[in-house]
Parts: structure tokens; C-alpha cells; sequence
């Protein structure tokens, strides 16, 4: 896999050219960045900026006022590649708080080892309706220690909306949730986005996780994607690398609340 080549084609197609996330969701394309806004229950935030030193600091101030108006918090992702370098600095200058930094890594599904199934005792369930949406976001809030409700509501409306571009899956043992995952198709770029893995204490490092990957990959694979991006944790990554994912680059949220 050419590293610099799936970036440029990630940020073309993930970031600059992406449509909105979501029914109750827009993208604005203002000048130099490309930002998206729906209501408190979205994500709203900027995808995507081309910035100097010369306007990165007007830039800012517009994008603080514009979700202001809106009295709504907001999240500028920052990729360890973009300008200028000391953009990270001038947000926290101006009030952004930084969370924890991920990675960016990309696989190309025909290279993955896809025949991964989960441990004995162990069965997969796709989330199709409310019911499993409670199952995923109750993992997600154990695992993670945040709350679901932002999610519960993105899932319910993609379901509803455009339950193809998504793949959920709860990994349950003798009924109990013990991991949960999510896939989000982006038709039309050859990606799919890899999000929310978890699993709770007592089955991690037991094979639970990796089952996730490839049964998401396979889902991918069968509606034609050619690349699987994950944001990865500082302890996801290294399962991650071990099964044929590249790190690309870094990304790091940074919030603003108006």
C-alpha cells in the first residue's frame, strides 16, 4: 500500500469531498474549511481545512463564531499532517480542549486475514433495531465510561434513515454483551470506517475483538469497499498493526464549548 497515496485519497474523499454523516446533518464548504452541522445530538465539527500562518488564526475566530451562533459545541479534528504545524497551538490559544490522541490506520481489505470468528461460546448479533442499539450502547458505556446518548441517537437515526451504510454488531455470551462494534460505509470514497470496539473486562484478550474486525471487514468487502480506516487507541493499535493495518498519520479532537 502506497502510505502517501491513501492519505491523500483519505483526505480527498473522508475530509474535503464528504457529504453529511447524517439526515438531520449538513456540510458547509466556507472558503477553507469544510465543516458539518446538525443539532446538539450530532457531530458537529470541522473535517477538513487548508490554512497558513496567514489566515489560520481569522479562520479559527470564524469557525468559533459561526457554531456560537448556533449555541452549539464543536470539535476541529487535527491530523497530525495538516497546517500550518503549529495549528494545534493556536486552537488551545483560543479555548480548544484536546482529547486524548488516536491514530489514524488504514488496511486494504483484499490484504486482511478475514477468517477470524469469535471464541467459543461466543455469537455475533447484527443490530437492526432499537433493542440491539440499547445492547451496543450499554458496552459502549462500560467499556468507555461515557455516556450514549449522542450515539443512541446517531444510530437510531441512521437506521432509520440509511441502515445500509451502516454495520453494528454486539458479541454476546450466554446472552450477556461483552463487545460491541460499529461499521459506517461512505459510498462512493471505498471506505469504511471502523468505530466504538470495545469489550469489557474479563474478555479482552480472548480473540473478541479481532472477530469484530473481521466480521466488519467481510460486510465491507461484500459490498465492494476496498479500504477499512480505523481511528485506533493507543490500545487497540498494536491489535490492530498485528492484523495488517498502517498507521498514516495522527488525529487529535480538539472541543470547543460556546
Amino acid at each position: 500500500m502506497d502510505h502517501a497515496a491513501v492519505l491523500a485519497l483519505y483526505d480527498r474523499n473522508l475530509r474535503e469531498g464528504v457529504g453529511p454523516d447524517g439526515s438531520g446533518t449538513r456540510v458547509e464548504r466556507a472558503g477553507r474549511v469544510v465543516r458539518q452541522i446538525g443539532s446538539a445530538q450530532d457531530w458537529n465539527g470541522v473535517l477538513w481545512s487548508d490554512l497558513d500562518e496567514s489566515c489560520a488564526d481569522a479562520v479559527i475566530a470564524e469557525q468559533t463564531a459561526r457554531y456560537g451562533g448556533s449555541g452549539l459545541a464543536f470539535e476541529w479534528k487535527v491530523y497530525g499532517h495538516d497546517r500550518p504545524a503549529d495549528l494545534a497551538r493556536r486552537l488551545l490559544a483560543v479555548g480548544f480542549v484536546p482529547e486524548p490522541q488516536e491514530t489514524l490506520m488504514v488496511a486494504e481489505i483484499a490484504e486482511l486475514d478475514l477468517g477470524a470468528e469469535p471464541p467459543e461460546g461466543v455469537c455475533l448479533r447484527t443490530v437492526t433495531d432499537e433493542a440491539g442499539v440499547e445492547l451496543l450502547v450499554g458496552v459502549h458505556e462500560q467499556v468507555f465510561g461515557r455516556d450514549g446518548s449522542r450515539m443512541r441517537h446517531r444510530l437510531l437515526a441512521r437506521l432509520a434513515a440509511e441502515p445500509d451504510t451502516l454495520v453494528a454488531v454486539v458479541a454476546l455470551a450466554d446472552d450477556e454483551p461483552v463487545s460491541a462494534a460499529r461499521m459506517e460505509l461512505v459510498p462512493g470514497t471505498g471506505f469504511a470506517g471502523l468505530w466504538g470496539g470495545g469489550t469489557v473486562e474479563g474478555w479482552r484478550g480472548r480473540g473478541v475483538y479481532r472477530a469484530l474486525v473481521a466480521h466488519r471487514a467481510r460486510a465491507a468487502a461484500a459490498r465492494g469497499y476496498r479500504y477499512l480506516q480505523v481511528d485506533a487507541s493507543s490500545r487497540s493499535r498494536p491489535i490492530l498493526e498485528r492484523l495488517g493495518f498502517a498507521a498514516l498519520t495522527t488525529t487529535t479532537p480538539y472541543v470547543y464549548e460556546s
